[in-house]
Order: structure tokens, then sequence, then C-alpha cells
């Protein structure tokens, strides 16, 4: 077993994607570096786990779960190969009619995609939908390498990145909703403009589609720019745990230690620079260098009262959210089948399965003809009175139809239920109180789609905000740290103020997801200010 060292270059709060990254840039400089995890796995929310007790076999990404915006120039830099698998199609927006009913699944094939937009939807829909892709990739590709820089304003970025007929459009969106974004297209099918306002504008926050920043949160979820993406989202064989594992090695290869079940329980400060950690168990680490992975707010907490600067703690107070996010992890002992999907089409499986409120009046149905865009509203509105949602938007995965190295003997799936927004606290009622009876409602929900579905779960792991909060030690169970509607240099900076004390997590800059371009930037600004 590795000796506990006593002193160290850099020591790393937490071994999430970001301070793995880190770890690797730091450690090739020639620093000695420790990385402490208060867990006795690492990777934060980045993991592959077996978490369903009726099903010990089963893989499951349990936090994060998709591979998107991971710069490839990072990927490059480390020198690392992380196994992604393409999902084709990606896009899967059912109703819940019959066969015949109208759906979206979609993936490489364009010509296909606009025969269903022309069978189901209108040429209306159709222009939308293609002038809103070109504008995107012109965003992304111009937004690219600010993601590897240090983070400056809104107006800075767009005069130094973005070309210049597309600026005011930049500035609009970062700033702006995800409502107002998606409504200069002109979509005619509300049901369109909410499947994109839900999957890229509100995944993750703590927001609706009318608030300032969702648009900044659409931009971030549109970035996928790895080999093969073409803009979509990529699965990482093998779940999340490959990419923290991959980081993992490639960081005890360049010399740095990394120890789990290491909680931090503060860190040390003396002549007004910071000296290393206290962990909870009295072991202590001198450093040159203290470099908070976890999330800024527990970064702050261990710090002493007053050491940080007032203003930045006055203001990262003021951008303070609770998660809002659900996730119910299934185990499938089969593949549902849905309803509106005509005999010999393309598994819908690998996809996101968008399931949202306002589309059974699509189909003809009676029981739910609420505009889809009325509907992301009012499911906002019952979120912020403490009310669970009782027409969520879903997010539906299963993996294992891409990825079947997850699945055990028996050939379970592993799959879940990504809902988007939820109190982190209920009016009324507890979740431990509410949680039962509300998975069985979002089962219920998923029986519209592909009847039957209920009767296939064998197993579930759900995780409200406090779950995720408990679980992976995200402090308020919000997956991003800090809001995405909070952007670019508004964010947590990488250096805290305090000589010695840097930040570099998915709440800081360029945002929160499995990005890795935090660990990066925080490595090259710790470097430079070693005069490595």
């Amino acid at each position: 077993m590795t000796p506990f060292p006593a002193q160290t270059d850099v020591v790393i709060i937490g071994s999430g994607h970001n301070g793995l990254v880190s770890a690797i840039l730091l450690a090739r400089a020639g620093l000695d570096v420790v990385v402490l995890e208060s867990a006795g796995v690492l990777g934060g929310a980045t993991r592959t786990e077996h978490p369903f007790a009726k099903v010990p076999g089963l893989g499951q990404s349990t936090g994060s779960y998709l591979l998107g915006l991971m710069p490839p120039e990072l990927l490059r830099t480390l020198d690392v190969d992380i196994p992604v698998l393409r999902r084709d199609p990606h896009y899967f927006l059912p109703t819940p009619g019959p066969a015949g009913s109208p759906y979206l699944l979609f993936g490489r094939d364009r010509a296909d995609t606009r025969a269903q937009m022309e069978k189901f939807f209108s040429p209306r829909d159709i222009a939308a939908d293609e002038q809103l892709a070109v504008e995107i990739a012109a965003l992304r590709s111009d937004l690219a390498p600010a993601w590897l820089e240090e983070p400056s304003s809104v107006e800075a970025i767009a005069d130094r990145h973005i070309r210049p007929q597309l600026q005011s459009t930049f500035i609009d969106l970062v700033r702006g909703s995800v409502a107002d974004y998606l409504a200069r297209f002109g979509f005619k099918s509300e049901l369109l403009q909410s499947m994109y306002a839900v999957t890229d504008g509100l995944s993750g926050l703590n927001a609706g589609p009318d608030d300032p920043g969702t648009g900044h949160n659409f931009l971030v979820h549109n970035m996928c720019r790895l080999p093969g993406a073409d803009g979509t989202w990529m699965i990482a064989q093998g779940g999340m745990g490959t990419v923290s594992r991959t980081f993992a090695d490639a960081a005890r290869a360049a010399g740095a230690q990394i120890f789990t079940d290491a909680r931090v329980a503060a860190v040390t400060v003396d002549g007004g620079a910071a000296s290393g950690v206290v962990l909870a168990d009295g072991r202590s680490v001198q450093a040159r260098v203290v470099l908070g992975a976890c999330d800024p707010y527990q970064l702050m907490s261990l710090v002493p009262d007053g050491v940080l600067p007032a203003a930045l703690t006055t203001h990262m107070e003021s951008v303070r959210r609770p998660g809002t996010t659900l996730k119910v992890n299934l185990a499938l002992r089969d593949l549902p089948a849905f309803s509106c999907l005509p005999a010999g089409s393309p598994s819908p499986f690998g996809s996101t399965i968008h399931l949202l409120p306002g589309s059974a009046g699509l189909s003809g149905a009676t029981d739910d003809r609420e505009s889809p865009m009325a509907a992301l509203r009012a499911m906002w509105g019952e979120v912020q009175a403490g009310r669970l949602p009782a027409e969520p938007t879903i997010e539906w995965y299963v993996h294992t139809t891409v990825d079947p190295s997850l699945q055990d003997p028996a050939g379970h799936h592993s799959s879940a239920l990504f809902v988007q927004s939820v109190p982190y606290e209920l009016a009324g009622t507890t979740w431990a109180d509410a949680l039962p009876g509300y998975v069985q409602q979002l089962l219920a929900i998923c029986d519209r789609y592909a009847p039957g579905t209920s009767d296939l779960v064998a197993d579930v792991m759900p995780l409200t905000p406090p779950g995720i909060e408990e679980h992976f030690g995200i402090t308020g169970g919000h997956i991003h740290h800090v809001d995405n509607t909070v952007a670019f240099d508004e964010r947590m900076p990488y250096f805290t103020g305090v000589d010695g004390l840097y930040a570099g997590s998915a709440g800081t800059h360029p945002a929160g997801s499995v990005i890795g371009a935090a660990g990066h930037n925080v490595a090259q600004r710790i470097l430079a200010d070693l005069g490595k």
C-alpha cells in the first residue's frame, strides 16, 4: 500500500474527471501531485456502478451518462483514448398513439429525417430545423477555442472568437432564454420546439424555458465535437467509469498519487496563503497548491471564514441554486415496444427518447391537448411551487442496446429516466414519502408510449436532488455545480484570490457537464503562476 504523504507540491480535492485531468497535466510538468477522494470509488459523478440489488451483474452509469462535450484537442493534449460508441439514431420523439401516429426518429440519415418531418410535421419545420442546425454548427466551431482559455466576458468572447455576422446572435443567446432563441426560427410544431428547449436548454438547470441564461445552456449542450459525433452525444464504452479510469491510469503513470476514502475536512491557511489540507480522520498534507476539484460551494466551506475575498463569496452566493434533476436508474428484463413505431423501424433505444407533455395532442389522443410550450411553463410553475409536476419532461435511455458490455449474463438492460425539473424540497411532504409513488407515475407515463414497460422493471435506483447530493457529494445536488445559466467569467474563477488556492470543477469555466476543459485550464493557470 502506498504510504500517505505528509507533503506534496499540489493536493487536489476530488477525483472527478476535471480533477484527474489536472492531475495528469500537473504531474507531467514535474510536480508531485496527490488526489484525495472522499468516496470509496473514483470519478465523482462520472462512474460506472452495479447499483441494482436484484440484478447485481448489470452495469450502469448512475450519474453522468453521455460523453459529448469533451474537446478533441484536450484528448490529444492528454494523449489518451476513450472508446466511444455513436448512437444512430440519436433522437427519438414518440407520440403515445398506435402505429402510424407521428414520431421523429433521426440520426445520420438526413434524408430519412426530412421524410419523417414532411410526413408528420411541415415544410416550415424542415426549414427551421435546417436553419437551426447551420447556425449552431457555426457557433460551435467559433466558440470551441474559448473553452480551453481563461474565461472573459460575453462581449470579449464574441469579439475574439465569433464571426462578425453572428456576434449579436451569440450575445443574445448566451444572455437570453432558450424559448426566445428557438422562436427566431419559426417552427410550426411546438412539440419540436419544446424537444429542443428541454433536452438542450433546460437539462440540469434550475430554470424555466423563458429564463435568462437558458440560451447559454442550449449552446453548451450543442458543443459536441468528438470525432465521428457530427454534433451528437456519444456513449463511453463500459459506462462513464471508463472516462475516469482512463484519466486515473494516465495520472498514475505520470506519478500522481490517488487516495480514496480520504475526505478533506479543511483547507489550512498560513500567512494568508493555502498551505495544505486536513482530512476528517486527522491526517494532513502540506502543499504549495490546493486545487478544489470538488464543487465550488464545498471548496468554499473548507476554507476558514474571512479568508476568501468578500466579493467572491457574495457573488457565488448570489448564483447559488439547488439541483432540480431526478434520475431514475432502471434495470429492465427486456426491451419495451413503442406503439407509434411501424414494424421494421430502426431500434430507438440507444437514442435520447423524449417523452414530452403535449405530445398526445399531436397523435389525436384526447387526454393531453395542452400546447407543448405551455406545458413546459406549467411544469416549471409546479416545480417553483414545490410540487412534483404531473406531466414532467422525461429523457429515457437504454444504453445496453448500443453497449452490451454493461449487460449481465441474463441479458438485463440498463436504462434511465432523466426528469429535468423537480423541486429540491417538496411542499407539504418529503421525498421519502413521495418518491415511490412518483416513480410509479413516471413508469405509467412510459406505459402510454410503450405499453407494458412497468412490467419489465426488475429493479430501480432513483436519485432525487438530495439523493444526488448524498451519493455523489455535490452541494445541493446540482449536477452542473453552478447553474449553467451562469456563463464564462461569472462562474467560479480558477484562482480564488487566495495565494495557492484554486478551483477547477464543473462550477468553473466553461460549464457543467463532462467536459474536462476546466481541469486543463486551471492546471495551465497553476503552472503559469508557479513559473513552470
